[in-house]
């Protein structure tokens, strides 16, 4: 009898295949051929150009960007066609999460999306699914198949560390009270004090900051954050801190969302320099201001690599956990 051996195969979806190919390029490998195309109606149509039997499948998409919603139909389109055609297991590395804000019923009558969008990933034939920095780490227990939650702080932190700012005055804030264990490991690995915001919403995608809890006058600030969508938070968050004395106000996040009036904000606002990574394409145009793009494909490559070789992945969600 032949004996069988593994295959790794990575494909792009259409949202962000500069991302795939960096990954691909620290896998030391090409990125595999799938014809994406649409129908007349708008339809979405896949189709792998090489034989995937048998093979290892990842597929590198990021639910989001103007068209979220087919980006999220194409990745669900592109697991299907390679379940049917015989792959052995299929990876959905998937850089943001697209819809996971609504990860709970705030109010009555509303959907739990994070959940559907789990449960339509696992009919689609996903096998696991790799993703950076959930709006909310219990999201993973919405799936009943495997998760690898990444992290990208330690990278955020590597770039901070790496502008010398003044350590003594250097304080990491938390824009609300549900990011505030996050920033707490992003403040011990700085060396940096902590400040925590409460943020309220007055409306849809309307952000006012009620309290802020620890000193920022004449800190370097840092207000990190999952994401950025249309900016409102952010632009909130600034303001109060400058109004409590702070004297340098930076931001950073994973998932630069920056829809609507997000790039106008930004510029608008008195901050520093808006760090943000490469799990949404930031359009070239606006990476010549105060946007800094950082890449997160490194941390993937590793994943994906790790995955596929059977080692563990706990040092990349938990830089404290070795294995």
């Amino acid at each position: 009898m032949t004996q069988m051996q593994k295959s790794l195969a990575v494909f792009s979806g259409s949202v962000n295949p500069e991302l795939a190919e960096n990954i691909a390029r620290e896998l030391g490998i090409t990125l595999g051929n799938v014809k994406l195309e649409k129908f007349s109606n708008g339809e979405i149509y896949a189709r792998y150009l090489e034989s995937v039997r048998g093979a290892d499948v990842f597929l590198v998409q990021s639910v989001a960007g103007e068209h979220v919603n087919d980006a999220l139909m194409e990745l669900l389109i592109m697991a299907d066609a390679a379940k049917r055609a015989s792959a052995r297991e299929i990876t959905a590395v998937v850089s943001h999460y697209g819809y996971s804000r609504q990860d709970r019923k705030a109010a009555a009558r509303e959907p739990i999306t994070a959940k559907l969008v789990a449960n339509l990933m696992t009919v689609a034939g996903i096998t696991r699914v790799m993703t950076i920095d959930l709006h909310q780490g219990q999201i993973q227990g919405f799936f009943d198949v495997p998760v690898d939650h990444l992290t990208a702080l330690p990278i955020l932190a590597d770039y901070f560390r790496s502008k010398n700012l003044d350590r003594e005055r250097l304080c990491v804030v938390s824009p609300d009270v549900g990011r505030a264990k996050a920033a707490k490991r992003f403040s011990d690995m700085l060396g940096a004090d902590l400040a925590i915001m409460h943020k309220g919403r007055p409306g849809h995608n309307k952000a006012e900051i009620t309290a802020l809890i620890g000193d920022v006058n004449g800190k370097i600030c840092i207000v990190n954050d999952d994401m950025i969508d249309t900016g409102g938070s952010v632009v909130a968050a600034v303001q109060t801190l400058k109004e409590n004395g702070a004297d340098k106000v930076y931001v950073c996040c994973t998932h630069p969302v920056l829809s609507g009036p997000a790039y106008e904000r930004l510029e608008n606002a008195d901050i520093e320099e808006v760090v943000v990574c490469n799990t949404i394409p930031v359009p070239r145009e606006h990476q010549t201001g105060k946007i800094k793009v950082i890449s997160v494909a490194p941390l993937l490559a590793r994943g994906i690599e790790n995955v596929y070789g059977n080692v563990s992945v706990a040092s990349l969600f938990d830089p404290d956990f070795a294995l």
